[in-house]
């Protein structure tokens, strides 16, 4: 799902201190309230536990619901990876079955809900599973999520065109979201039949599965369409098409603009495109060269993940990465992989991360991580208005989303999401109403101020 805050760099610390650095002001400035946890954890390992959070978040939107993570979350042994699939496979067998007996049934209602959540639990199975890519599950877990997920969107009272764009190299598997307009009588709909349209992208580990639970339901019920998307590295394109991230993020966002713009339901000058978590460097990456957008919001911004996580490298690592020492630096990272009770998001943030950009080794993740990145450079060549979003406990990128505000200046729009009204965690997890609030209206006024093109 969403790139866990509790990432490489917290896990390194616990081998080794950290070289002392200053912070960084820029512009507006963020306060990390807490450097530990923002929310009551749901467990004793910190991976599970921001992960159970995640999980635990679906539920403001049908994605979960919470008795059930939170029997799970209690039977889940603190760090034990088969036994978080264990629990998660179970839960979703179990939700599955009720599932197909509510549609045998006629109940479509409860079973539309059932397929949603079992579709969320397999997808958790799936999670901790990525350390060896040899086995089955990875595979047989994603095509029981999508099954589901697909039995679920097809009871919607306005189920979704499911399509397979094609990019230069590879498609696209998008699912596009009519909208549906859930105003009170007072506020008619609009009655045009052309509607604003926002693309929407996960990042490092998500899928696009769970983003109809986290940002599609919120647009689609303001009378806008949504479309979901997945490019190289992603889940379902890595595992269909065997191929990891590629730095030439608008060859998967592109293809995207040119379907909705085919659409008679969808209004070409109002087309927005949201990234969340890694996806907050992804978005404006792809509207460096994809310049039909209207806006581009940044859930979290970030410039560079491979800065953040080397701002924090243990003495002698960084010095066998800058050095091009391959053979040293995986040894290194090797060696702390195999050391026994190694925190679960050191391990899970590696395997994830070798994973997702199809390598078996450290370094050359390392490396290509490095290649996505963000300056003033590339990023004074985005056209639309931009905003960025950032957490006040997200310590993913810190600094990184005030940064690209400064740079950006006049043309972003910057907000702090605040720890003391459960925001502030890495992309507002669990504050999904307060974080639609906050960037669909300012996306509302951004649409209402697009003049029609000619």
């Amino acid at each position: 799902m969403l790139f866990s805050k509790q990432v490489l760099v917290a896990s390194l610390a616990h081998f080794a201190t950290a070289n002392a650095k200053g912070n960084h002001a820029y512009p507006p400035n963020a306060t990390i309230t807490n450097s530990t946890t923002s929310m009551y954890q749901l467990s004793s390992d910190s991976e599970f536990a921001f992960v159970l959070s995640e999980y635990l978040s679906l539920s403001n939107e049908g994605g979960a619901a919470t008795g059930e993570v939170l029997r799970a979350a209690a039977e889940i042994e603190p760090g034990n990876l088969e036994s978080w699939n264990k629990e998660f496979t179970y839960l979703a067998d179990q939700i599955l079955a009720q599932a197909k007996d509510a549609e045998k049934k006629n109940a479509l209602v409860s079973a539309r809900k059932a397929y949603f959540r079992a579709s969320s639990y397999y997808r958790a199975a799936d999670f901790f599973l990525h350390g060896n890519i040899s086995d089955p599950r990875i595979y047989s877990l994603w095509d029981k999520q999508n099954h589901t997920f697909t039995k679920a969107v097809n009871l919607l009272p306005r189920p979704p065109t499911f399509v397979q764009l094609q990019a230069k190299d590879f498609t696209v598997p998008a699912y596009f979201f009519p909208a549906d307009p859930q105003f009170p009588p007072s506020q008619k709909p609009s009655r045009n039949t052309r509607r604003p349209t926002v693309i929407v992208g996960s990042g490092y580990d998500g899928s696009q599965e769970e983003l109809y639970h986290g940002s599609c339901r919120e647009i689609i019920e303001r009378g806008w369409n949504c479309i979901t998307y997945e490019g190289p590295g992603q889940p379902t394109v890595r595992r269909e098409q065997n191929i990891g991230f590629i730095p030439e993020w608008w060859e998967a966002v592109t293809p995207v603009v040119d379907y909705v713009r085919t659409r008679k339901d969808v209004d070409p000058d109002r087309v927005a495109l949201i990234g969340v978590s890694f996806g907050g460097l992804l978005a404006p990456l792809a509207a460096t060269r994809e310049h039909r957008l209207a806006a581009v919001i940044a859930i979290d911004g970030m410039l560079n993940l491979q800065r953040a996580i080397i701002e924090k490298f243990p003495p002698g690592l960084d010095e066998l990465y800058f050095s091009k020492n391959e053979t040293g630096f995986n040894a290194y990272v090797n060696k702390v992989l195999a050391t026994p009770n190694i925190p679960t998001s050191f391990r899970w943030s590696i395997n994830q991360g070798m994973w997702a950009w199809n390598t078996t080794d450290p370094y050359t993740w390392f490396s290509r991580m490095g290649e996505f990145n963000l300056n003033a450079t590339n990023l004074a060549e985005i056209k639309c208005p931009v905003f960025v979003a950032s957490g006040q406990d997200d310590t993913t990128a810190p600094e990184q989303p005030e940064e690209m505000a400064r740079i950006l200046g006049n043309q972003s729009e910057y907000h702090l999401f605040k720890t003391e009204l459960g925001a502030g965690e890495h992309c507002a997890i669990g504050a999904e109403q307060q974080q639609a609030y906050v960037t669909l209206g300012w996306l509302s006024d951004v649409f209402a101020n697009v003049k029609k093109s000619s």
